[in-house]
C-alpha cells in the first residue's frame, strides 16, 4: 500500500513538473485606467521616475527603502535604484523610451531573485479623458512557470498596478 501511495505521489510531481514546462515562456501583465485629464498632464508624472513616489503602489510597500535617481532628470535615461525589505527587495529601472504616448523602462530585478522584464505605460486619448494602461512583460523562466502553478503573478501584480493607477488618477485629477 505505501508502495503504490509513493509511486502515485512521484506521478503527481512528474505531472505538474512536466505542466510548468509546456507553459508560455514569455508572460504579461497590464491594466488601465480612464483618467480624466488630458495626456500632456498625466505623461510627466509617468516620465520622472522622481513623481513615482506619489502615486505608486510599491512605493508604500516599504516606506523606509533606500532610493537613488541617477542619468537624465526624466525621460530617456533616467534611472530609479530601490533597495528594500523582503516585500519589495532590490533593483534598477531605466526610461528608455519617451514619448508623449508612450514611456518604456527596463526593470532589472536583483533580489530577491534577478529578474529583466519591461514596464510599459501607454497614453491614448479618448474624449475628454485619457486611457492609461500599464503592463510588465518578459521572459518567463522555468521556476517562474512552476511559481505561476501556485501564484497568480497576474492577481499579485495586477493589484499593485490597480492601486498605482488609481495613485495616478488621483494625482491627474487634481
Amino acid at each position: 500500500m505505501l508502495k503504490i501511495i509513493a509511486i502515485v505521489i512521484a506521478v503527481v510531481i512528474a505531472a505538474v513538473l512536466i505542466y510548468a514546462a509546456t507553459l508560455p515562456d514569455t508572460f504579461r501583465v497590464e491594466r488601465s485606467a480612464s483618467i480624466k485629464a488630458p495626456p500632456e498632464k498625466i505623461f510627466p508624472l509617468i516620465n520622472d521616475l522622481h513623481s513615482m513616489q506619489t502615486w505608486s503602489a510599491w512605493e508604500k510597500v516599504d516606506p523606509g527603502m533606500k532610493r537613488a535617481h541617477s542619468g537624465a532628470a526624466s525621460g530617456t535615461g533616467a534611472v530609479y535604484e530601490w533597495e528594500g525589505n523582503k516585500d519589495i527587495g532590490q533593483g534598477r529601472m531605466e526610461i528608455t523610451e519617451s514619448s508623449p504616448s508612450r514611456v518604456s523602462i527596463r526593470m532589472d530585478f536583483i533580489q530577491p531573485f534577478a529578474a529583466r522584464n519591461t514596464v510599459e505605460f501607454t497614453l491614448k486619448p479618448e474624449g475628454d479623458a485619457t486611457r492609461v494602461t500599464q503592463a510588465i512583460f518578459g521572459p518567463s523562466p522555468y521556476i517562474s512557470k512552476l511559481f505561476g502553478l501556485f501564484c497568480s503573478m497576474d492577481k499579485m501584480i495586477g493589484e499593485k498596478f490597480e492601486e498605482s493607477l488609481a495613485g495616478l488618477k488621483s494625482i491627474a485629477e487634481k
